[in-house]
């Protein structure tokens, strides 16, 4: 049996603007469902890969049209918990030129952040893993929810599983009485790849270090068990118009990918889940480190173009990106 990317947190209902229309204009919004972690093994589903979703949702209507859709998408539903009473929303008013997109967030007591630790059996999971993916977002949500996380990280050391974490700091969930500096760390100590800027070392592991190169050292001198550290860099000419690249520490040095310019943006949201997901396919399918930053970067690039969460390209659509082959071509 193949070997499976497992990821665990939340999945929530977007609701957004039709259009380009602000909040205080719609009279309708288009709906759908995802979560970062949930982005990252739909995108590698579509890439061709096994991949897995943990999460929980509550026991009704929604919480089964969720998994309808991450069903649809090719993802394993085996382990989702069906429990609760509300399922976790998030609004999205999409921007152009520049007018800055918004995203309001309603997910405080959903059936998610309600877990219980021990509720999931992680050695079993871990089982048929090859990698597990957690985000900085779930820890955030809720005490259980960090509680599980650490559990899944614990047992995909014990199996031997890869495990990468995107450490992306949303100061705003943080609620519930703990801090990212309280929580973050031993999840961290027990991670392999991560995804963090300059900002998440410093809100998350208090390394207030301004150099990007400096910092890896840092985190990796103190993390000894990380072997990679990435992040992407973004300049926003406008809200339609970006321009980003990638940058890799290996544990020895810094490398950059190429810039891609972005015009126009149809959907940005997912984009840096898409660069998790490329990454991830880059290094369990045989790509050596500037291989798999390059397709990570182009991945990115090109959820850029795609509405909704999901990254739907495919490996070849990511690889001819890379390469600087068939840009916006017509292809017959």
């Amino acid at each position: 049996m193949e070997k499976r990317v497992v990821a665990f947190g939340e999945v929530m209902m977007r609701l957004s603007t039709p259009d380009n229309q602000r909040f205080t204009q719609a009279n309708h919004m288009k709906t759908l469902y995802a979560g970062s972690e949930a982005n990252v093994v739909a995108s590698l589903a579509v890439f061709g890969d096994s991949a897995e979703m943990v999460t929980v949702v509550p026991e009704n209507d929604l919480g089964l049209a969720t998994i309808d859709s991450i069903r649809k998408n090719g993802v394993i539903t085996d382990h989702i918990l069906i429990e609760g009473d509300r399922l976790g929303l998030y609004f999205l008013e999409t921007g152009a030129a520049q007018r800055s997109s918004k995203i309001v967030y309603d997910r405080f007591n959903s059936a998610f952040s309600e877990i219980k630790p021990g509720s999931i059996d992680w050695d079993s999971i871990m089982k048929e893993a090859s990698w597990f993916h957690w985000s900085g977002i779930t820890p955030a949500v809720s005490q259980g929810a960090a509680t599980v996380c650490a559990e899944a990280i614990a047992s995909a050391n014990k199996h031997g599983v890869t495990v990468s974490g995107d450490i992306n700091y949303r100061r705003n969930l943080w609620q519930y009485g703990k801090s990212a500096h309280e929580i973050m760390p031993d999840l961290i100590a027990g991670t392999h790849i991560i995804i963090a800027g300059l900002e998440d070392f410093k809100n998350c592991l208090s390394i207030d270090e301004p150099d990007y190169e400096k910092a890896c050292r840092v985190v990796c001198e103190k993390y000894p068990q990380i072997r990679k550290i990435s992040t992407t860099y973004r300049e926003t000419v406008n809200a339609t118009h970006n321009k980003l690249y990638g940058v890799m520490w290996d544990g020895r040095k810094l490398s950059n990918s190429q810039t891609h310019d972005i015009y126009p943006i149809i959907d940005r949201v997912g984009a840096g889940d898409a660069y998790m997901a490329g990454l991830i396919y880059g290094w369990t399918h045989g790509m050596n480190d500037m291989e798999t930053l390059e397709f990570g970067v182009a991945a990115g690039v090109l959820k850029h173009s795609v509405e909704g969460d999901v990254n739907y390209c495919s490996v070849d659509d990511v690889k001819q990106l890379a390469k600087g082959e068939n840009i916006g071509k017509l292809l017959r």
